[in-house]
Order: C-alpha cells, then structure tokens, then sequence
C-alpha cells in the first residue's frame, strides 16, 4: 500500500492530509509551516511515504528543499491545475484543500513545477528591487507633477528621472508653502532615485560578469534586464525538451478552443512568469523600433508588421525571441544572422 501527503501551505499553518492508494483519508493534522514540524510528523507516521505534494506558492522554495533534505520525495503541482480540482469541491476550508491536494498527487493529475536554484531567486530579487524603486521614484514624480498642477505650475513633459530635482526644486523654493509641503516628497523621491541606480549598476555588473547573459546580449534588443530575467526564469535549460516550448511557457503562444466543429485560435495565453513576457516584448520592440543594425529576425518582423500591425508583429518576434535565447543557451553560441529566418 502507497501512501500519499498534500500539504495546504499558508503563511503561518499548514494542513496536512494522508491518503493511501485506494483514496481512503488516513491521517489528518493541522500543524505550523515549518520543516521540521511537517518531517517530524511524517517521521512518526507508522508507514512509508511514497510522495509528499503541495501547489506552487511563496513557501514553495523553503518546504520544498527543507522536505528534500528530511529524504522525502517532494513535488510542487502547478497551481492552476489544483485551483481547477479543488474548484469542484463544495466547501472550501483548509482541511478539504489539502484533502484535494493528497488525492490529485494520487491520481497523478498534476504538471510539476520547476523549484528554481538559489542563485536564480537571488537575480529575481535584483531586479524585483531595482523595478519597485524605479516605480516608486516615479510615483513620487507624478504625485509631484499633479500638486504643482494646482498652483499653476506645469513642468515639460519629459524630465530625465536624473535632472529632475534640479529642474522642479528651484521652483518650488520661491514658494514658501510649495517649499513646506513639497521638498521633503523631492528629498524622499533623491533618497530612492540613488539607491534605483544603485542597483542599476549592479544590475549590469552582474551580467557583464556571467557568460550566459554576454551570450544572450549578442541579439539585437537584448541588454541586461532581459539577459538576466531570461537566465533568472529558465534557471536550467535543459528542463526544455525543445527550444519551442520556452515560447509557450511565458505565455506568448495562442490560445486554443476546439470542440466539435469549432477550432478556434485566441489571444496569447499569458501564462507564466508576466516579467519574462513584459522583458522579451520590450526586447522585441527595442529591436524593432530602436535597433539600427539590420537583421533577417527584424526584416521578418516589419514585414509582418506591415500585414498584421505593430502589436502583433512585436508579440510574435519576442515569441522568436524567447525560442532563440533558449537555443543560443544550449548550444553555446552567439547570434548569428543567418541562422535566424526559419525559425518561429
């Protein structure tokens, strides 16, 4: 007889469930989210366990490699599939959810998830920090802006994030009530614009210094954010059985409704990691737009642009985008134009 564990992790608790082969609910505990409550707990249970199971989620990365290192076999379900099993359970508590969870790691009904390394968590909090600085220190230029509004005071359109303090602080400083309430917000928005560039060039140091990402930046359009996005989300590249999927993966492939006589193509599917496909669509379009240097990758995309419009032009080269990084990677080579017009 197999024994099977679904964990349903929160924050602080977790609800354990064991079932056996035939689905019959064996053992049932409510314990704190720690690694070593849960082990303890299946150490003392009195027969082996054959697979220990829970979806993706924040704790995903500390239970799965603490379980790992307690000699259980682990596995982290993709989290829209389990959503989709337990959506047809009546009453949703923990207790039933991890129920769901120990019966769909025994049907086997579940794609597993990729647990990435450490080293790849640590460039996603790179530039995880460097994007939530960068978004603050414009939230602050824009609440700027709209109270300078109400005194008559309207700044250019464009002002560099690095001029402009020198640009709206003299303004301010002939005004002794803009001066009292609006300098401490420009000294906050300094204090954030330093630390942003700070990790900027962190952020380029450390893909100057990894071979991988001077690989990758070899493509037109590709610089350090998404040379190292790309490298922090695939992790191992060899978890690809083939190049093709990596588009699929990211969401950038369409999706498809077919039943009876009704196949119908749709929009691209968003799955996946939405900063992976914000940098590779951004890529595509810095290519398209920006990039000078001529390419049979960017004389494909502007003549689809041409039949099917710069949306979807853009959104089908970083599609391309994503298959050739991926392929560069496992091969070891650096962008070679002639290489690229058959790919898709």
């Amino acid at each position: 007889m197999e024994y099977f564990v679904g964990l349903d992790v929160s924050l602080r608790s977790c609800a354990l469930c064991v079932v056996d082969t035939r689905g019959k609910v064996v053992l049932e505990r409510e314990l704190a989210c720690e690694v070593d409550d849960i082990a303890e707990c299946l150490s003392h249970f009195q027969y082996p366990i054959e697979r220990v199971g829970f979806e993706a989620g924040t704790m995903s990365q500390h239970l799965y490699f603490g379980l790992k290192a307690a000699n259980f076999d682990v596995v982290c379900m993709e989290a829209r599939q389990v959503n989709a099993a337990l959506s047809a359970m009546r009453n949703k508590t923990d207790k039933n959810d991890a129920r769901g969870i120990a019966q769909v790691l025994r049907t086997g009904w579940f794609s597993p998830v990729h647990m990435k390394s450490r080293e790849a968590h640590g460039l996603r909090a790179l530039l995880s920090t460097r994007k939530a600085l960068l978004k603050k220190t414009m939230d602050l230029a824009n609440e700027a802006r709209g109270l300078l509004k109400i005194f008559g005071i309207r700044l250019p359109k464009t002002v560099k994030h690095g001029s402009f303090d020198g640009v709206v602080r003299p303004m301010i400083e002939m005004d002794d009530v803009l001066a009292h309430a609006l300098v401490p917000l420009l000294d906050a928005r300094v204090v954030l614009n330093q630390h942003f560039l700070e990790l900027d060039r962190r952020v380029k140091r450390a893909a100057s210094h990894d071979e991988v990402c001077m690989r990758l930046m070899t493509v037109p359009g590709v610089g350090p954010i998404a040379a190292l996005t790309f490298k922090g989300a695939i992790d191992d590249p060899t978890r690809f059985k083939r190049s093709r999927t990596v588009a699929a993966h990211f969401g950038l492939t369409p999706r498809r409704y077919q039943s009876g006589e009704h196949d119908n193509p749709g929009r691209i599917s968003k799955a996946g990691d939405r900063d992976v496909r914000a940098t590779l669509y951004a890529a595509a379009n810095a290519l398209l737009m920006r990039t000078m240097a001529g390419s049979r990758i960017k004389s494909w995309g502007m003549r689809l642009m041409r039949t099917k419009g710069r949306r979807r032009a853009v959104v089908a080269v970083a599609r391309k985008l994503a298959v050739l990084l991926h392929r560069m990677w496992i091969d070891g080579t650096e962008f070679r134009q002639e290489q690229v017009g058959g790919m898709a």
